[in-house]
């Protein structure tokens, strides 16, 4: 009699625990589930991109496959494939055309992030394993262009997010706020030479503004791009640019990347630029951690600036050369240079001057990519200057 009592009541038991246990993953199916309007501008936008004509790496690599078997994911911060393609579908002359709304999203979306990451940084595979960071030793690099014709300026700059944090997508008002307050605390006490002041774009005076705009330092509310991947929400709270008095070393914080660390300064001095970056990024990471991915190094927004996310460039006047593209292209190819308009992506050369830079940032320390510009941008000089004298 005890027997049977014990049993019934167990079974019972069992069925009101099955029965929970399957409300339960019916209500959290529903919360993790792609909502119909969402999936809706996922279909409509996808059928736009497979009929257009842009060139972008969204386009290439988001077949009908891969689009079904991503379009119904989401991470644990609720971003979906929408988040992370809006801006290429959108924009449709976007050369990469994808942005992570958040860390998760290499992982969740990884059908379609990693094929892109391949392509874009020259083959670092889905298998594949960025390696430790390692800067090497400025004193390696000279001074591009002696004689001073060519180069005009160099800059070499580096992306880094804040550990616990997601990207900007993703972000609260106060996220912004609290990490604004984290950077300014970072910088304010920078020895030496990297001293410098914060600037807040939030009550930010018409002065302090136009003379930030007369420096090419500020960065503006507008870009297409970062207003289709959604990264402009609460401008402009939370954002800010640091310089010192030299202005040769610079930090914006919460533009596209929750910082950017940048040398610059005129003239092709690589040694002196790269060193002053090494000793401010050592100040920084001293008082702020990282996120980084053991896997993909350091995390961005934009996967074209992971890895290593270092960007050496200089911005060089060379028009016997871009008069020639093939052999231009050809130096470029070799070296893995990326050359951009005057002003950047998507502006065209003014008056024979260029921006050229390493292009891959993963799959290699800092210290190769770095050298790839060098070794490369030499190649440039000695090419321009032989075609001169023709």
């Amino acid at each position: 009699m005890a027997k049977g009592i014990t049993y019934t009541h167990t079974k019972k038991f069992r069925c009101i625990l099955v029965t929970k246990l399957i409300s339960l993953m019916i209500s959290r199916s529903r919360m993790d589930s792609v909502d119909g309007e969402t999936l809706d501008k996922l279909e409509d936008g996808f059928k736009l991109l497979r009929n257009s004509d842009s060139k972008s790496l969204l386009k290439k690599y988001l077949t009908q496959d891969v689009f079904e078997n991503l379009k119904n994911k989401k991470t644990s911060y609720g971003s979906t494939l929408l988040d992370c393609i809006q801006s290429g579908l959108k924009n449709l002359d976007s050369g990469v055309g994808i942005y992570a709304p958040d860390s998760e999203s290499y992982r969740v979306f990884a059908e379609l992030f990693d094929p892109i990451i391949e392509d874009y940084h020259k083959g670092f595979g889905k298998n594949d394993v960025h390696p430790a960071p390692y800067f090497g030793d400025p004193n390696d690099f000279g001074t591009l262009d002696i004689e001073g014709k060519l180069v005009i300026s160099t800059r070499i700059r580096v992306g880094r997010s804040m550990k616990g944090y997601p990207f900007n997508p993703c972000l609260t008002e106060q996220q912004y706020k609290e990490m604004e307050q984290i950077a300014t605390k970072a910088l304010s006490n920078l020895p030496g030479d990297l001293a410098g002041q914060f600037y807040p774009l939030t009550g930010m005076s018409k002065d302090v503004q136009q003379r930030l705009i007369d420096d090419h330092f500020l960065f503006k509310e507008g870009d297409r791009f970062l207003e289709a991947a959604n990264a402009n929400r609460f401008w402009p709270t939370g954002r800010g640019i640091f310089h010192n008095e030299q202005k040769s070393f610079l930090v914006w914080v919460n533009e596209e990347d929750h910082l950017r660390v940048i040398s610059m300064q005129m003239g092709g001095n690589v040694c002196e630029i790269y060193s002053r970056l090494l000793r401010g990024l050592n100040e920084i990471e001293n008082k702020i951690p990282f996120a980084h991915d053991d896997r993909l190094g350091y995390l961005t927004f934009c996967p074209t600036n992971l890895g290593t996310t270092i960007r050496a460039s200089v911005l060089i006047r060379i028009p016997k050369l871009l008069a020639k593209k093939d052999v231009l292209d050809d130096i470029s190819k070799r070296h893995n240079l990326q050359v951009r308009g005057t002003r950047g992506e998507h502006s065209s050369a003014e008056g024979g001057i260029v921006d050229v830079s390493n292009k891959r940032r993963m799959g290699l320390t800092e210290y190769q990519a770095v050298k790839e510009m060098y070794e490369g941008v030499s190649e440039i000089i000695s090419k321009e200057y032989e075609l001169m004298k023709k």
